[in-house]
């Protein structure tokens, strides 16, 4: 990064972030409101001439330049030669947007529509299982075609009314038979999310379920459904072509509930409802795309995320939703930045001279403060956290409980920025009548160091359209990132080698070829699975 931004870290070395609140307005000043949303990055220790030199950052990597290329159809995935278009998915206005020439556009509305129509038809009964009436509905898929459908329909549970949704991914065995456990097969569609349908252990499972519907009905095809583009392996499957919803190639997986991988929720929660969904979305884009960087949510999410990743050098970033059903957000940006920006070259192949993306993880708060909660207070390493806060929970004869989450929230972000020094600890110790070494040895363990960013995201109440808004912040936040980094965001080769090697390993894991030519390691693991125990 640049020398103004190295001199700003040396400078915010020597001051702590609750002295910056000396001067009157800085939480207004340093957080970003729109359409309801409120963004506070006041407790980090950026201040007036650090964000400065973070905007130009943006400036200086063009990234209104790169937006405007994503938003066209520009083919800024430059690894693969694509498009990067997820935003179209969500672009109910119609607008044209192009892609070799080609306005993608009345495709994406089309099945938008078929998408609505069957998922009326499924929650309605018009379609319906052997058995009747559909009551629960299985999304088989892994990575994108999995996080993002399931933790979206956990997160909108209230407005849930249509079929129960389930879902597996793992193909450990284990998660198929849990999931369909307490199912009826015949009144129960799967859904089956692989855009290549060679996907090996989406397929795996897929076969499996289809065997497990096939001991209870005549025809198990006709109660799946198939989201892929690959039509032949579709009918080679017996999916028929119009249970065939299928995505263009400039949609990533991660990038994708928004389209058909988001069809579960669809069926969930309706089509009303997951057209709120899309407009939250659309929404985001709209400001992401006009709002200047000072003002802009996406961009200052990311400028955050920058400054403590590559400038400060904090290793890992903690999403903490109090919000129990986020509680597969973190898991869900775990996967949208760790595989978006967890890269080592730039877009030239060059070595990146900085740090990619951080570890991101976390957990639901309150959960989270009886786990790991101590490091992050005592702990050596300073992790950042992000908190995530509705101001208004669903459950009206629970108010209280939503008070004291909130309460939690704003208590957990205050003592990281805060802490706690010696003489007060000492305070609290000598109270109990304690003096001497024992009272210094003791004070010494209650004292929290403090200093510790966090920012909080506030949202009015976690509906369809909010959910919307969130993701594609998050969205747009790992698209700022990237372009200021100078790698791609939207490959994801790292993914590929543990599948090429999975696939040549399983002969020898069947027994089907003798192991001699894997290392050492695999070799011993190999024989040791394969042998039974003696009891040593």
């Amino acid at each position: 990064m640049n020398d103004a931004l190295k001199r700003c870290h040396r400078e915010s070395l020597e001051r702590r972030i609750l002295d910056l609140f000396a001067e009157d307005g800085r939480a207004q000043d340093f957080s970003v409101s729109h359409d309801g949303l409120l963004f506070d990055y006041s407790k980090t220790n950026i201040d007036t001439d650090t964000r400065r030199a973070l905007v130009a950052l943006t400036e200086t990597a063009d990234v209104a330049g790169r937006r405007a290329a994503m938003f066209s159809g520009a083919p800024i995935n430059a690894t693969e030669g694509r498009a990067v278009l997820h935003t179209a998915l969500r672009n109910l206005d119609g607008d044209p947007v192009t892609v070799d020439g080609q306005d993608v556009m009345p495709g994406v509305r089309a099945t938008l529509e078929r998408m609505a129509d069957f998922a009326a038809d499924v929650r309605d009964g018009r379609i319906a299982g052997q058995g009747g009436r559909i009551t629960d509905v299985v999304n088989i898929g892994i990575g994108g075609s999995d996080l993002g459908p399931s933790m979206a329909v956990r997160a909108l549970k209230p407005y849930h009314d249509g079929p129960r949704c389930h879902f597996i991914s793992n193909v450990d065995g284990a998660d198929l038979t849990d999931t369909l456990g307490g199912l009826d097969p015949a009144r129960t569609l799967v859904l089956v999310a692989s855009k290549s349908f060679t996907t090996q252990e989406t397929m795996a499972n897929a076969c499996a379920v289809r065997a497990w519907m096939a001991r209870a009905v005549k025809d198990p095809a006709q109660q799946f459904a198939a989201i892929s583009t690959a039509k032949e392996e579709v009918a080679a499957f017996g999916i028929p072509p119009e249970r065939m919803f299928g995505f263009g190639d400039w949609v990533g997986g991660r990038y994708s509930v928004w389209g058909p991988i988001g069809l579960s929720l669809m069926i969930s929660i309706g089509p009303d409802a997951f057209f709120d969904f899309l407009k939250g979305g659309q929404a985001m884009d709209a400001h992401f795309q006009s709002a200047e960087p000072e003002r802009n949510m996406p961009v200052m999410l990311a400028l955050v995320g920058l400054w403590h990743r590559q400038i400060c050098g904090h290793a890992t970033r903690a999403v903490i939703p109090y919000e129990q059903r986020l509680e597969r957000l973190p898991a869900y940006l775990q996967q949208l930045e760790m595989e978006s920006n967890g890269k080592r070259v730039a877009m030239d192949g060059s070595a990146l001279e900085s740090d990619s993306g951080p570890v991101v993880w976390g957990d639901a708060g309150t959960n989270g403060q009886h786990a790991f909660f101590q490091l992050l207070h005592q702990g050596t390493e300073v992790v950042p956290c992000e908190f995530l806060l509705g101001a208004e929970g669903h459950e009206a004869d629970l108010v209280d409980h939503h008070e004291i989450l909130v309460a939690h929230c704003l208590a957990q972000s205050k003592a990281l920025m805060t802490g706690r020094d010696l003489e007060t600890a000492r305070g609290q110790v000598e109270a109990w009548g304690l003096s001497g070494k024992t009272l210094d040895r003791l004070a010494r363990h209650r004292v929290f160091t403090g200093n510790r960013p966090s920012t909080t995201l506030l949202y009015p109440k976690l509906t369809p359209y909010v959910l919307g808004q969130i993701v594609a912040l998050y969205e747009h936040r790992v698209f700022v990132e990237g372009v200021v980094l100078g790698i791609n965001s939207f490959d994801q080769w790292g993914v590929e080698l543990g599948k090429e090697l999975a696939g040549a390993i399983l002969p020898a894991v069947r027994g089907e070829t003798a192991p001699d030519r894997w290392d050492g390691s695999t070799r011993f693991l190999l024989d040791r699975i394969r042998t039974p125990r003696t009891g040593e």
